[in-house]
């Protein structure tokens, strides 16, 4: 499964229904629709993205996962999700959310920043003007990815709106790519050296000789930055690569160790239990185990008698309240017949009789006390 479950190249179903157009760069859809796709629901398991993905919730309340961070998520939020990370759908029910994806080099050239980080998730509660501007951009472009044919034209319309999109998602507070990071030139720097050579070293002396700078120069833009060392940076992403390795494929924990530059595995495996908490094996394990059963529901209080159907009825066809009412035992009344309902009267008064003079007393059952009814 590629992405949010689309294959490039293949037809779609944006966001509304319809049968959209094949543009290879940008697709639309919602949970909703991947859910009922081929009637098996969303994907449990994790998926490693290959494009970008923008998700507007529209409703429900959930949990969204990207790089193994849960993400509460509810109508408004919005989850940009970049390529090479690892999501997993909140599978909630109500849930719902329109998707967006698109290649990377869609937006070259077009005046989008790039993320500092190529590893970090922005999420947002979006409100007021923002959240205005944001689903006017979103429904606009699923509407013209639905509308128009596939072609060079489309495809330049569809580019320049989500590279709006885009701009607009960068002008939230705190919205620039790479949300949370402070911008430092240097550190920025490190994140692309990181990125191009975390496979093959993990010492600090060498990225400090790549940047021409000093270790101690490194480590104090890094805890500018993020408050963690220089070193602690770069175990970071060795770890967050062994944790996505171990959850999207099937390799083998030593050959997952290889890749990333470990000789021995009880190299990676006392590394991967000092950063992570848990063995390689046991991080898997985990990601494979099926959801705890939901526990049983508490015992539902005692409820009320049923509603009278046919008062519900004279609730929706509009007939009085005082025109209700039940017949008797062993009696029948035709639909719509009514009968009036005896007065209603306060505690320690006597009911009025329909008929003229005050109502006879009942009968005692003989042998009965005085205050017993009959």
């Amino acid at each position: 499964m590629v992405g949010f479950g689309y294959r490039p190249g293949e037809p779609v179903r944006g966001s509304g229904g319809g049968a959209a157009p094949a543009t290879p760069d940008v697709y639309t859809a919602t949970l909703r629709e991947l859910s009922n796709r081929d009637g098996g629901g969303l994907p449990a398991h994790p998926i490693r993205l290959a494009r970008h993905l923008l998700m507007l919730v529209t409703g429900g309340h959930g949990t969204h996962t990207v790089d193994f961070v849960p993400h509460t998520c509810r109508a408004g939020t919005l989850i940009w999700a970049r390529p090479g990370q690892v999501i997993q759908y909140g599978r909630q029910p109500g849930l719902d959310a329109i998707l967006v994806q698109w290649d990377p080099h869609l937006l070259a050239g077009l005046g989008v920043p790039a993320a500092p980080s190529p590893t970090a998730a922005g999420r947002w509660q979006l409100a007021g003007e923002d959240e205005d501007a944001i689903i006017n951009e979103v429904s606009q472009l699923v509407v013209d990815r639905q509308r128009h044919p596939a072609g060079a034209l489309t495809n330049d319309l569809l580019s320049h709106q989500l590279a709006v999109l885009i701009l607009r998602v960068s002008t939230l507070p705190d919205g620039r790519p790479g949300v949370g990071e402070p911008e430092s030139g240097l550190y920025t720097r490190l994140v692309r050296e990181i990125e191009q050579n975390f496979a093959h070293t993990r010492r600090v002396e060498e990225y400090a000789g790549r940047l021409c700078c000093s270790v101690r120069t490194l480590t104090r833009a890094c805890l500018a930055a993020t408050g963690r060392s220089a070193k602690q940076v770069i175990d970071d992403r060795v770890a967050l690569e062994a944790r996505r390795l171990l959850a999207c494929t099937e390799l083998p924990v030593a050959e997952v160790g290889q890749r990333l530059g470990f000789t021995e595995a009880t190299n990676f495996g006392r590394f991967f239990q000092r950063e992570v908490g848990r063995s390689p094996g046991a991080f898997r394990a985990d990601l494979l185990s099926p959801p705890p059963a939901a526990p049983p529901p508490p015992p539902r209080p005692f409820a009320p008698p049923a509603r009278n159907h046919q008062a519900d009825h004279a609730d929706i066809v509009g007939v009085a309240p005082a025109a209700r009412s039940t017949p008797a035992p062993g009696t029948t009344r035709p639909l719509g017949a009514t009968a009036p309902l005896p007065a209603v009267t306060r505690p320690g008064t006597a009911a009025p009789s329909p008929a003229s003079g005050p109502r006879a007393p009942l009968p005692r059952q003989r042998g009965a006390p005085a205050d017993t009814p009959a």
